[in-house]
């Protein structure tokens, strides 16, 4: 169903953030009665309740639990927890609770743009990025939206006409989101993340799996993640749609994959048993790490399952530079590489990273989130130079490295000032050999120090940076 009539209905929004706020501005476009609603009571929350009420939106500070009376549907924010009082409540009053993202769909006009969307524990952002710049080589009107950059309702309902949208969606989003049908999908991977908020990893998958359903031509899965295939067999889709798989081995038939360093697929020709298509490059790729060529495969096949061609795919790529602070080069400093991933905030994302190098001075550490190390410290003891740690949960990797990598040397620091990731970055210097890459990939958020992993990425590029600059003027 599109344009959804919301004339007179009285919604509550739930959050009173960027998400929360276009949400509302957009539901009194559509003719509905709003009211936000917000646990917080801050200056910059009355602020933002002062701008809306201008805009004819109530606005309820310092209670987010009570359902305000009358209350006809909830449209709430992303991380707005499931268990939460306010949709308790709403529960029993029998009122519907819809996602920004599931609002966004209800909402978009008849001959909306189609989505290829894209989820999964790690690598959204960039597969999603890599999708909208085939999308842009291919002459199509297009934009990376959803869970990244500006809030999928402003995209939809924006004067702005596209051809086709490439849309991240997060679990939280996934969630709440009953009524999304893409046109194409993939869940990239699944790992052990946000369980505090899902309840157990069994919610979490059945979350990421929605994005499956009702698909129309490809539902893209990881062949080295079983799980995402479970999630494939499970849904419920559009007769003739396909399974789709890619592998960073030789593909099969309906499957993308490599073969002596090219992407090929062999899922969308016309004889899928005998032929194989040449899309790039490994090279075409930076960085050209097993994890960023698992989303570039990823990206490809949602592309091709929208009839990109393959010099489409191919141009994409190549003009594709990845976000910041993911596997990205600081600089080289006496013959070692300096790389942030601090983005690397979980043992997912971390153990890929890891798998990029082959000898590491590894930097760690920071709020665990309930996460265990010991797999992911076997799977990199053969690679690792030397440890620094630091950070609040340092301690529980320190453990997993005592058990199974006890010959690695490990730095521990206890200092939490903003000079620790300075010390950090002068502690792999002196543990680093020519040859080496000292690698940020904390596997831990970063909270415990930082505003966020961007701020955290930012101080050990600047001392990356400082440490050069004093090399260099040794070396005069």
């Amino acid at each position: 169903m599109t344009g959804e009539d919301l004339t007179g209905r009285r919604v509550t929004v739930a959050g009173l953030g960027v998400s929360g706020i276009s949400a509302a501005r957009a539901l009194v476009r559509a003719g509905a009665r709003v009211t936000v609603v917000d646990g917080g009571d801050s200056p910059s929350h009355r602020a933002r309740a002062e701008e809306l009420a201008a805009e004819a939106v109530a606005a309820r500070l310092g209670d987010g639990d009570t359902l305000p009376e009358g209350t006809e549907l909830i449209v709430t924010s992303p991380g707005w927890p499931p268990d939460s009082a306010l949709f308790a409540a709403a529960e029993a009053a029998e009122v519907p609770v819809w996602g920004d993202v599931e609002l966004a769909w209800r909402l978009r006009g008849p001959d909306a743009a189609p989505w290829l969307a894209v989820t999964g524990t790690n690598g959204k952002t960039t597969t999603v990025r890599m999708l909208a710049a085939m999308l842009e080589a291919a002459g199509l009107r297009t934009a990376a939206v959803g869970n990244i950059g500006t809030p999928l309702i402003d995209v939809v309902l924006g004067e702005q006409p596209y051809d086709v949208l490439a849309v991240e969606l997060s679990s939280y989003q996934l969630h709440w989101a009953p009524s999304v049908r893409a046109h194409s999908a993939a869940v990239l991977n699944l790992a052990p993340d946000h369980l505090d908020w899902h309840g157990s990893m069994a919610a979490y998958a059945a979350d990421k799996g929605r994005v499956y359903e009702g698909n129309e031509v490809a539902c893209v899965y990881n062949r080295a993640d079983p799980a995402t295939e479970r999630l494939v067999r499970a849904a419920d889709v559009v007769e003739g749609c396909r399974a789709v798989g890619f592998t960073l081995n030789s593909p099969g038939p309906s499957e993308l994959g490599v073969v002596e360093g090219l992407l090929v697929d062999r899922a969308f020709v016309p004889d899928r048993r005998q032929q194989a298509e040449e899309l790039a490059e490994v090279t075409d790729l930076e960085p050209a790490a097993p994890h960023n060529i698992a989303n570039a495969l990823a990206a490809a096949a949602l592309a091709r399952a929208y009839g990109v061609p393959p010099e489409a795919v191919r141009e994409g790529l190549r003009s594709f530079r990845p976000d910041t602070h993911r596997i990205e080069w600081v600089a080289d400093v006496d013959g070692v590489a300096y790389v942030d991933d601090s983005k690397a905030t979980n043992t997912h994302a971390t153990r890929a990273s890891l798998a990029a190098y082959e000898s590491i001075v590894w930097v760690a550490g920071g709020l665990a989130k309930g996460a265990e190390f010991d797999d992911l410290v076997t799977a990199a003891a053969d690679r690792l130079r030397g440890v620094v740690l630091l950070g609040a949960d340092r301690a529980r990797i320190r453990e997993a490295l005592t058990r199974h990598a006890p010959d690695v040397p490990v730095v521990d620091l206890e200092r939490t000032d903003t000079g620790a990731m300075a010390a950090a970055v002068g502690e792999a210097a002196r543990l680093a050999h020519p040859g080496d890459t000292v690698l940020l990939a904390p596997a831990c958020a970063s909270m415990d120090m930082f505003t966020n992993y961007n701020r955290r990425g930012e101080a050990f590029a600047d001392a990356v940076r400082a440490l050069a600059a004093d090399r260099t003027a040794e070396h005069r």
